[in-house]
């Protein structure tokens, strides 16, 4: 059996323009976002519209209680 061949790319994210250098074995690699700026490595999260899942539990609960 044979090994793939591995590439050594540096791959650039197009949402923020960081570079990573990847061992792969594919020979082009595209990245719409990254570590560097995905809002759960960030900590930035946006602001949800419905509220958060407990909230959401206590409105739809409230409703079938009355």
């Amino acid at each position: 059996m044979t090994h793939p061949e591995t590439h050594i790319l540096d791959v650039v994210c197009s949402n923020c323009g960081a570079s990573h250098r990847l061992s792969t074995t594919s020979e082009s690699i595209s990245l719409e976002i990254c570590s560097n700026c995905h809002p759960a490595s960030t900590g930035i999260a946006k602001a949800s519209v419905g509220g958060d899942r407990v909230e959401r539990f206590h409105r739809r609960f409230a409703r079938i209680a009355r």
